[in-house]
């Protein structure tokens, strides 16, 4: 971590939603979710809105041999955006705590927003993390 790692960062990023990024693509396998509307899916809304807090802190810490991992999140989703929109991740850090950084997220979709919610992260050294992994595969 670096000094400059602290509560009242921001970050906004833009993305431009796909057919890829709509409820049907999430589990293809699954005749439920292909049956549904062609709406950004909750589960890609949560990668976009993790996506936009990793690109928050990366400068701020050791990337890439340190990075952060999401732990819990907690966002709504009240608005359906269909593709070709372009969707707006707005985020900001309010809290450190040792390797545990909190952040204030909101998505919007050009006309309204669209998520708004907390997200916890943790920092990982990535080697010993991955050590970890492994050993776990063994088991």
């Amino acid at each position: 971590m670096k000094e400059s790692l602290r509560p009242g960062i921001k970050y906004v990023h833009k993305f431009l939603l796909p057919p890829t990024k709509t409820v049907p693509a999430l589990y293809p396998e699954a005749e439920e979710f292909l049956a549904m509307p062609e709406v950004f899916a909750t589960g890609f809304l949560v990668g976009f809105l993790e996506w936009a807090c990793i690109k928050c802190v990366n400068p701020h810490i050791d990337w890439p041999a340190e990075q952060t991992l999401g732990t819990h999140i907690d966002v709504s989703h009240v608005a359906a955006t269909p593709p070709g929109m372009e969707v707006t991740a707005s985020v900001e850090l309010i809290e450190v705590d040792g390797r545990r950084l909190v952040f204030q997220v909101e998505a919007h979709d050009g006309v309204e927003v669209i998520s708004t919610g907390r997200h916890e992260r943790y920092i990982v050294d990535k080697e010993r993390f991955n050590a970890r992994v492994a050993e776990k595969m063994k088991r």
